[in-house]
């Protein structure tokens, strides 16, 4: 028995013993494994806190060709080429490569433009008070399209009488503080031997330029980019020396089921609008910044309203990159309507209150005025719709305000009908149309609207 126990004894410390040796051996193992990194505790400091080196990421150019069949498996290279490829930049990454691999320094802070304190008094002037812009800056075929509506022929000399009537409306400046024209109408004279900048002048609102070159396809099918970069700093300074002082440049994006607009046709034409509008105020021209969401589709107010306020955040952020002068631009943006094709309408105050509680969460303040675009509204439309917006938001932080084509030209071209004995009443219709506006302009807008006209819509409108 008293063998058994002493075994058992045995056993029990040889068991204890083993558990010290193997606790003595991890502590061992800890202290060796500390002291190695103690001894390179420095080295390892260092190396955690070394910036990456600083440097920008390489870009391959791309055709636009090869865009549809790149696929998105690398989103973010793709954005960066499809940038480089719509606009031709060297060296430009538009957005930071966030790998740690290579990081792009912020840039410095410009100096201002040469013409700084021009452009905010010019951008001031065309916001003013109760007025907006005429824009008459159609091309040569879409203008020939209109005329041909009221049998007058595609003609140089009919497309000048038909601007001339226009410009030479008595006290057209009550309620219009600027024109935008199409270099056609920039240089040429009028009938009789005026130039049209000094009749513009003489009535006392202010010359402005369509300087983009139109469009082009890419992305998805239907979606496009704007072009007329290429040459446009030698452009600007011809059309500023012939009286130009500000300009517009007009991108077009779209909604439908497929899934446009991508987020590369965002950024793309926010790019092109952010270059084209530094380019514009280094020469001395106030850039309208057109960000154009078509009204085309089946989809209602609410997605309108998303889409816009995502393309208009896009063109922000690129604005802000190239450093524009917030004081010295205009925005032109659309109106927010349901789908031309859902079948449903909204009353002014739901478009004033989608319009402008988006640019309030988009628009910095600093800009002085929006001047919306009409978008295929009719004439009264788009009246009734900016009034309502000046209406309930009377402390807006920018003029709101209008740049209308086709809602301050449709009935006029009618009454005018291209005989010469009508050109004082269409003159007279004219400035109606443009008080009645003016009036919305500033919240005041009472009564019936003077427009003959209905619907001006027209799927996918190109000017």
């Amino acid at each position: 028995m008293y063998q058994a126990i002493g075994q058992e004894n045995s056993n029990k410390k040889t068991l204890t013993w083993g558990l010290i040796s193997s606790v003595i051996a991890n502590v061992a193992l800890v202290a060796a494994v500390c002291f190695v990194a103690s001894s390179n505790a420095d080295v390892g400091a260092v190396a955690a806190v070394r910036p990456a080196p600083m440097s920008y990421a390489p870009i391959r150019k791309v055709a636009l060709r090869e865009v549809q069949s790149y696929g998105i498996k690398n989103r973010a290279l793709f954005r960066r080429n499809a940038a480089e490829a719509s606009l031709q930049l060297s060296g430009y990454v538009p957005y930071p490569d966030t790998t740690g691999a290579s990081l792009t320094s912020l840039p410095g802070k410009q100096e201002p433009s040469p013409y700084s304190a021009e452009l905010r008094t010019t951008a001031a002037a065309i916001a003013a008070d109760g007025k907006g812009i005429l824009a008459c800056d159609e091309s040569t075929m879409t203008i020939g399209k209109r005329l041909e509506q009221i049998g007058v022929p595609n003609e140089e000399k009919y497309r000048q009488q038909w601007l001339e009537l226009l410009f030479r409306t008595p006290n057209m400046n009550d309620a219009i503080s600027s024109a935008i024209l199409f270099e056609e109408t920039l240089f040429p004279n009028a009938a009789y031997g005026t130039p049209f900048v000094d009749i513009m002048k003489a009535n006392n609102f202010i010359p402005g330029i369509k300087v983009d070159t139109g469009v082009r396809a890419t992305f998805k099918d239907g979606e496009t980019i704007t072009e007329g970069l290429e040459g446009l700093a030698e452009r600007a300074q011809k059309y500023y020396k012939q009286g130009a002082r500000f300009a517009k440049w007009r991108a077009v994006l779209r909604i439908d089921p497929s899934g446009a607009p991508s987020m590369e046709a965002i950024e793309a034409n926010a790019r092109s609008l952010a270059h084209y509008g530094k380019i514009c105020q280094m020469n001395g021209l106030v850039p309208i910044i057109e960000p154009e969401v078509l009204m085309d589709g089946e989809h209602g107010i609410e997605v309108q309203a998303w889409v816009t306020e995502k393309v208009q955040a896009a063109t922000m952020k690129a604005l802000s990159d190239v450093n524009i002068e917030w004081e010295g631009m205009l925005l032109k943006p659309n109106m927010i309507l349901p789908g031309t094709d859902s079948g449903k309408t909204a009353s002014p105050e739901e478009v004033a209150k989608y319009t402008v509680e988006g640019l309030k969460r988009t628009l910095p303040a600093a800009v002085p005025g929006i001047t919306f675009l009409s978008g295929g509204q009719s004439e009264e439309e788009a009246t009734r719709n900016l009034d309502a917006m000046n209406k309930l938001f009377p402390d807006a932080p920018w003029k709101l305000s209008f740049s209308f084509g086709r809602a301050l030209q449709a009935s006029v071209l009618k009454a005018w009908d291209g005989k010469e004995e009508n050109i004082e009443g269409a003159q007279k219709l004219f400035y109606a149309l443009s008080k009645a506006n003016g009036e919305a302009a500033l919240g005041k807008f009472e009564g019936a609207h003077p427009a003959t006209t209905g619907s001006l819509y027209e799927k996918n409108y190109v000017y």
